[in-house]
């Protein structure tokens, strides 16, 4: 069976057909999902919908690119969400120098204030980095007490040499089976056995051979399979592994 470890079901992307999709997961092998939110609504969603499903997990926080949006008060309001037994980290949260839909001065002061709530609640973190490693390094240099985990990972080894320093995890997506990636799959092979987790990212990043369309926890398998070819196991392995790492870092029983 698979662990979802990051998968977006409350996006518009799944309007049409949300309940439908969800409720096929479980014969496809996906017996866990974590929906991180992307802002404040969607943290109220992510909540509801992990509500609604035993298998279902959520993480409530504000992404880099809804962080302008951010208010103070929001913080108070995080925290009483996360006192539903459902939610199992902050996140996805972060810096994302691509597109900068928020300045960059309040994407790091979001992303530093939210840290610090996840040290207060003792909650792990879900981390988003895109084209601003350098500055997101530094900040989570100062939170080496906390559990985090930098998804959709796609950087260098000797980047990840960093991250795993600090006792952290990467999650893999769909790009391990891209025919022009190369940073994803070299780390994937040489990860540490109790540090790699997989995901989805639904409704994007679907994987080879389904590459352009909507993505959801159905194709998950194609991840396991590409992690198992690159570091010589069986899928059945690789998917027992990632189900530990998965359920070690939310503290799923």
């Amino acid at each position: 069976m698979l662990f979802d470890t990051h998968a977006h079901y409350d996006e518009e992307q799944f309007d049409s057909d949300r309940y439908e999709v969800i409720e096929s997961l479980k014969d496809s092998g996906v017996s866990l999902v974590m929906n991180p939110a992307s802002n404040m609504a969607s943290s109220f969603e992510s909540v509801k919908l992990s509500e609604k499903y035993d298998f279902i997990y959520c993480a409530v926080g504000v992404h880099p690119h809804d962080s302008k949006e951010m208010k103070d008060d929001d913080f108070e309001t995080l925290k009483s969400l996360t006192e539903n037994k459902k939610v199992r980290a902050i996140g996805e949260i972060g810096l994302d120098y691509h597109y900068d839909f928020s300045p960059r001065e309040i994407q790091r002061q979001r992303f530093y204030d939210q840290l610090c709530l996840a040290r207060e609640l003792d909650l792990p973190v879900i981390i988003h980095e895109r084209e601003a490693c350098k500055d997101c390094l530094d900040i989570v240099s100062a939170f080496k007490d906390l559990k985090g985990v930098f998804h959709c990972y796609s950087g260098s080894w000797e980047t990840a040499k960093i991250i795993l320093n600090m006792g952290w995890y990467l999650s893999f997506t769909g790009v391990v089976t891209f025919k022009n990636g190369r940073n994803a799959p070299e780390v994937a092979t040489k990860m540490p056995e109790d540090r790699i987790m997989i995901e989805t990212d639904s409704p994007y990043m679907a994987p080879a051979p389904l590459r352009g369309s909507r993505n959801d926890s159905r194709n998950l398998r194609y991840i396991c399979a590409k992690v198992a070819q690159l570091r010589g196991i069986s899928e059945e392995r690789a998917a027992e592994i990632t189900m530990t790492n998965g359920k070690n870092f939310f503290g799923i029983e």
